[in-house]
């Protein structure tokens, strides 16, 4: 999933304080226009939401148990219901594929990678499966074949750019999943890294995320959100 060569470095943005759903896909089809057009370099946006749930285009209604708890967006990426919230980071990809790899299939599971070589820094076994997307853990503690979802993927492309993207659990209140089937997997749970045991700071995910992303897209740089 390496660019061209030559192609300029990926734009590495962090967002302080929530962002809302509706801005920050605004943002995003934005962005995605201007890097189609080529008049913008591609971007990987860092954020927090406040509580909500967003249904992707294979989302069952019957998988929203309370749909009255939180706002309930209707969201063009690919998948089924899933929460976004405080504690979580969330990772809007913008990549032009078009200078890549044009393979949605390599492209998931680029971002698969990506999450577990991140979490593999915190000495966390992310694993991947080939029924279901996400990345998950073991959870042998709860039971010889549980498991728990502690990252999830949904993404969206036009003219081979990429956005929607990743969310990776590493403090949110994990009661919030229980509005929802979380993508529509009844049988598994979800944790996070504090809830592995692992007491790590927003700041400490986002370092180890740009580490794994350039080992595998390329050069990532910072500029302000």
């Amino acid at each position: 999933m390496l660019p061209q060569a030559g192609a300029p470095p990926v734009e590495w943005r962090i967002s302080d304080g929530y962002v809302g759903y509706e801005e920050a896909v605004a943002a995003m089809e934005a962005r995605v226009a201007a890097i189609a057009a080529g008049e913008a370099a591609e971007c990987v946006w860092l954020l927090e939401h406040p509580p909500l749930y967003t249904a992707g285009t294979s989302a069952n209604d019957a998988d929203l148990v309370e749909p009255g708890r939180f706002p309930v967006f209707r969201s063009g990426r690919g998948g089924q219901f899933t929460y976004h919230g405080p504690g979580q980071r969330v990772a809007y990809v913008m990549l032009d594929l078009s200078r890549r790899t044009q393979d949605l299939r390599a492209f998931v599971a680029a971002l698969e990678a990506w999450l577990i070589a991140t979490l593999d820094g915190f000495n966390v076994r992310g694993e991947r499966r080939e029924d279901r997307v996400g990345v998950w853990v073991r959870r042998p503690e709860k039971g010889a074949a549980a498991e728990d979802k502690i990252a999830a993927i949904g993404i969206r492309v036009r003219r081979w750019v990429t956005f929607h993207g990743i969310s990776l659990n590493v403090e949110p209140d994990l009661s919030h999943f229980s509005g929802i089937v979380p993508c529509g997997v009844r049988q598994h749970g979800v944790t996070s890294l504090v809830d592995l045991g692992i007491p790590v700071t927003m700041p400490e995910v986002d370092a180890a995320l740009r580490a794994s992303f350039e080992d595998i897209f390329g050069p990532a740089v910072p500029v302000p959100a």
